[in-house]
């Protein structure tokens, strides 16, 4: 029976990035077809200054899953992101260069996911500099979805402006709230899973996907 995991995240949501081990050890244990889509949640009219109050907030809840998930929330992260005044909070060029990639080599976008959010969370790298994102692309060898981020083309900022409108019709739809959400289709038929159990129980959460 064929089923896919949609996963609806945010390359800026620390709890997207709390669940990566867990969300890796499912994929590598079940074998269901991955499909990202990112919501665009923290792009646009999400994106933010950051000032020290959000700052503050944001190191206190990445303690808090740095507690429940082992993640890495590095001093590097906290000195040259959280205490960055010219650097915004705003996931549209992480959210853009993942599109490029969805673009020219699908089946590498969660390797670049997983790049983006360990330069920023653990190297404490600028993921809203479009410069930064290209080095990252090209490390990856990911060399055509560098070039195409780059220098954007219409058809790039349609496909990200479809894949983020996709997510949020997801999201509406399901009554979800926010990232990170996971949507199994299984045989055509459509249903949230509790994204909480990627931190509380992931392995609850393999044995319901394979008994599905």
């Amino acid at each position: 029976m064929s089923k896919t995991l949609q996963y609806l995240y945010d390359p800026l949501c620390g709890w997207c990035y709390g669940a990566i081990p867990a969300l890796t050890r499912l994929l590598d244990t079940t074998g269901i077809r991955l499909e990202l889509l990112p919501t665009g949640l923290f792009a646009n009219h999400g994106a933010r200054p950051m000032d020290d109050d959000f700052a503050a907030y944001a190191w206190s809840n990445d303690q808090r899953i740095a507690t429940q998930t082992g993640q890495d929330f590095s001093e590097a992260y906290r000195h040259l992101v959280l205490a960055d005044r010219q650097q915004r909070f705003d996931s549209g060029p992480a959210t853009l260069a993942l599109s490029a990639v969805a673009a020219t080599a699908p089946a590498r976008e969660y390797d670049a996911l997983k790049a983006i959010q360990l330069a920023r969370y653990v190297d404490g790298r600028d993921v809203t500099s479009a410069a930064s994102l290209v080095d990252i692309l090209q490390a990856l060898g990911l060399s055509e979805a560098a070039a195409l981020l780059a220098h954007p083309e219409p058809a790039l900022v349609s496909l990200n402006k479809a894949r983020t409108r996709q997510a949020q019709e997801l999201l509406q739809a399901f009554a979800a709230r926010g990232v990170p959400t996971m949507i199994l289709d299984s045989a055509g038929q459509r249903s949230v899973l509790n994204s909480s159990a990627l931190f509380a129980n992931p392995e609850a959460l393999i044995e319901q996907l394979v008994a599905v």
